[in-house]
């Protein structure tokens, strides 16, 4: 029943599989394949809804899908340029110069890291996207002269975790050291002991299985069992009662609204007799803020959520590498590279409540980039390295400084509860009342003021749920203002 070990390119997994269940106890994962597991942290929400799709994985992972679509709908126009678009709908990792180095690459149509410069190299400045407008001084030339500086390791293997490492990884993601204490009792009450009712099984794990395995974590608790014993279509993830708030108070706690705190209004379209959010009216600012969450890092979206229960596994994975030994990693920079994932540079935006960092890049003079801080001694001069400073991509050169997200302003949206975004329209939104079967008697106005608090409870919604405001603002009550419509 083993299945035959095929090219190089692929990885060969020992897993131990019980006869009588057809599924997977464990299995067996060398530094290869734990680096391309680990590597799934690193991906922005965004490109992993864009794989899901072009490789013809049927699953909805919350609200994202509708996210994504959204902005594929919306008129190039409403963007600052067209930058901001691909931006959200083809994020960068901040992690992709040392992911180019894995075994099996799933972020297979991103290129190498390239940045392109001005034609005046000393500038410093550096932009993803080429012809954009030079930020030094009063320079205006474009940017638009390829750099392929020397990024991370060169060499294929030990992106994150030493060469040698070894681990074994159960059904439901847990990743536990050989020989451990704690992985002994596992095995014990899984079965595992039992020669009879066990097998063991060599599996070729290509790219499509390294995607079904990540995309399966989000929906099942058994993800290796049905990526590799019973391939069956992935159910959407959604319509279950998940409780943000036991979440959130683990990762903000405290009153929800800081007086001192920068916040976003958004006016409610709620039925009163259903005690659901139809549709909301909203600015420019929300749009941004729900559209960035496409940019966001897989793990940072994780660690807004751990120890909440839901439905998929993929919560484990950030455990195990929280919980794994240093002495496994190359450097504590690998692992904070896992463990606190950043945007790259140009991705955030002011007034960003999420707290996301962007990464920060150093240069040397033999041309080597850098974002390990650490390996610059600190007795070492600035003036043997410099802070590479990137061009906002969003700006495309305009001079607003009251413009800061994604799209132009002023501009009014329509969001309904599912996070379909649309430019505001009346009939798309009598549209939505007459799908909810909801009379203009049943529905009223209620301002509600997004803070940090509330921005981090709208994105755990967007990810687990199919009705993301309803969750976010009714079932977790936050400061409002209400108003019955006349």
């Amino acid at each position: 029943m083993a299945q035959k070990v095929a090219d190089e390119k692929n990885i060969s997994l020992k897993a131990l599989v019980d006869k009588g269940t057809n599924r997977v106890i464990f299995v067996e994962a060398d530094n290869d394949f734990i680096d391309v597991l680990f590597s799934f942290l690193t991906i922005p929400m965004g490109r992993i809804v864009r794989l899901a799709r072009d490789h013809s994985i049927p699953v909805e992972i919350g609200c994202m899908n509708k996210l994504y679509q959204s902005i594929e709908k919306l008129d190039v126009q409403v963007f600052r340029s067209n930058a901001c678009r691909d931006m959200l709908l083809l994020p960068y990792s901040a992690a992709n110069c040392y992911c180019k180095n894995l075994k099996l690459k799933i972020v297979d149509d991103v290129e190498p890291t390239r940045f392109m410069c001005c034609v005046f190299s000393f500038h410093s400045w550096l932009s993803y996207y080429a012809n954009v407008t030079c930020g030094f001084d009063s320079c205006s030339y474009l940017i638009n002269r390829p750099l392929h500086p020397s990024v991370g390791d060169s060499e294929v293997g030990e992106v994150f975790v030493k060469e040698g490492t070894r681990v074994i990884i159960t059904d439901d993601l847990q990743v536990i050291p050989p020989l451990s204490a704690a992985g002994i009792s596992l095995f014990t009450k899984l079965g595992a002991t039992n020669s009879n009712t066990t097998e063991e099984l060599t599996f070729s794990i290509g790219v499509e299985q390294v995607l079904n395995l990540l995309v399966g974590s989000f929906v099942s608790k058994t993800p290796f069992t049905e990526t590799l014993l019973k391939p069956n279509p992935v159910p959407k993830l959604g319509g279950w009662n998940f409780n943000q708030e036991k979440c959130m108070e683990s990762q903000m706690p405290g009153a929800s609204i800081n007086e001192e705190e920068e916040t976003i209004s958004v006016k409610l379209i709620v039925s009163k007799s259903k005690n659901v959010v139809c549709y909301a009216e909203v600015r420019e600012d929300f749009v941004d803020l729900v559209f960035s969450f496409l940019t966001l890092p897989l793990g940072f979206i994780l660690k807004q959520m751990l120890d909440s229960p839901w439905k998929g596994c993929i919560d484990q994975l950030l455990k195990g590498v929280l919980n794994f030994d240093e002495q496994f990693f190359k450097s504590n920079h690998h692992k904070e590279l896992l463990c606190n994932p950043k945007l790259v540079p140009g991705f955030s935006y002011e007034n960003n409540l999420l707290g996301i960092e962007e990464t920060v890049y150093y240069k040397f003079p033999e041309r080597k980039l850098t974002s390990d801080r650490s390996i610059i001694p600190s007795h070492q001069s600035s003036e043997t390295y410099e802070v590479l400073k990137f061009i906002d991509p969003k700006s495309h050169g305009d001079k607003d400084t009251s413009i800061r997200g994604f799209l132009k302003l002023p501009a009014i949206f329509t969001v309904t509860d599912n996070l379909d975004v649309r430019q505001v329209s009346p009939i798309f939104q009598l549209s939505i009342l007459n799908d909810l079967k909801v009379h203009f008697t049943d529905i009223e106005d209620r301002t509600v003021h997004v803070g940090k608090k509330e921005a981090l409870r709208l994105l755990v919604a967007s990810f687990v749920s199919d009705s993301v405001l309803t969750d976010a603002f009714l079932r977790n009550p936050i400061e409002t203002s209400t108003k019955q419509e006349q």
